[in-house]
Parts: structure tokens; C-alpha cells; sequence
């Protein structure tokens, strides 16, 4: 059975910085692309980063000045690095996973909250 889980969301203020992790379970890991969207209340699912099997990552526009997404085969885990957190930037952050050859994100952890507020 495929777990993701992640850790890390908290409160910060803003201008602050988080660093976000997932770890998976259940999952030939290093096989896997990985992914961090975001969903802020009232919005839609938004996406954030992915980072494949290979290590070559992707980060959202608006956001990568600012975010990392980095993975750790060893230990099964992606990390998302936030840096100068904006009010905007409040969020559940969400872990997914799928293998490189199918389209849509297959798994999905259960988020972690991130509130960027003075």
C-alpha cells in the first residue's frame, strides 16, 4: 500500500522560510516522479514543483525564486524549501506521486497546512 506523509507546514511569519517533507512508502521510490501542489481555501488544487525519477526538476513560475524541490532516494523523501513566505503563500501542501509513464499524479498524501501571517 502506496503512503505518502508529509511534515513540516507550521505558521511562520512572513518573510520566513519552511522546508516542507514527504515520506513515501509502499512505492519503488527512486522509480518515481514527485510533486508538491498547493490548495489555499476557496481555490483550486494549484501546482507548486516536481522533481523525476532522475533528479531533473520543474518549479512553478510564480514560485521559483523562492522554492526548491529536491529528493532523497535513500530515505524516500522530496523536500520542498520555502523561502520568503508571502501571506499568499498560505496553503495545504500536498506530496504526490506517479510513475513517469502514466500522466496524473496517482498518490496523494493528506497535506500539511502552511500559514504565512504577521
Amino acid at each position: 500500500q502506496v503512503q505518502l506523509v508529509e511534515s513540516g507546514g507550521g505558521s511562520v511569519q512572513p518573510g520566513g522560510s519552511l522546508r516542507l517533507s514527504c515520506l513515501a512508502s509502499g512505492l519503488a521510490f527512486s522509480t518515481y516522479s514527485m510533486a508538491w501542489f498547493r490548495q489555499a481555501p476557496g481555490m483550486e488544487r494549484q501546482f507548486v514543483a516536481v522533481i523525476g525519477s532522475g533528479g531533473r526538476s520543474y518549479v512553478a513560475e510564480y514560485v521559483e525564486d523562492r522554492f526548491t524541490i529536491t529528493r532523497d532516494n535513500a530515505k524516500n523523501t522530496v523536500h520542498l524549501e520555502m523561502h520568503s513566505l508571502r501571506p499568499a503563500d498560505t496553503a495545504v501542501y500536498y506530496c504526490a506521486a506517479k510513475q513517469p509513464t502514466v500522466r496524473d499524479f496517482e498518490y496523494w498524501g493528506p497535506g500539511t497546512q502552511v500559514t504565512v501571517s504577521s
